[in-house]
């Protein structure tokens, strides 16, 4: 398992899972991004925590799974989950979730009702700033 995992691979690996593109990516990381720099971050074999953090945040996956999937792992669950009994049924018993998704559904809920508040109150100060500067 001494194996060094690729973030840049891995990058791409959750990207196309997500089914997003390059030029998706890029916009949501910015107008300094491109398909171009995407296409070339997906080539690098380490890539810094703060920059990890932000593609993590854009494709909605902890920035820990990306410094750590590796496809030796994935392997070895995918194997042991779906192991025959009597070699002709698939186990089963070994798929639940670690979770409970009504859970994750509330977070993400509260979650986006944090950012519209932001967003309102951002938005507020907007409408201050204009008011002032029509009064002058």
């Amino acid at each position: 398992m001494n194996e060094k995992i690729h973030h840049g691979r891995n990058i791409k690996r959750f990207r196309e899972m997500m089914g997003i593109k390059q030029e998706a990516l890029a916009f949501e990381l910015g107008e300094d991004w491109s398909q171009k720099k995407i296409s070339l971050l997906e080539q690098k074999e380490e890539i810094e925590d703060e920059l990890l953090r932000q593609v993590a945040e854009v494709l909605k996956v902890p920035a820990e799974a990306i410094k750590s999937f590796s496809e030796d792992v994935a392997m070895q669950i995918f194997n042991n989950s779906f192991e025959s009994h009597d070699d002709s049924t698939l186990n089963a018993i070994n798929n639940y979730c670690s979770f409970n998704p009504l859970d994750k559904l509330i977070e993400s809920l509260e979650e986006n009702k944090k950012l519209y508040e932001r967003l309102l109150e951002s938005e507020r100060e907007k409408v201050e700033i204009l008011k002032g500067m029509v009064g002058k």
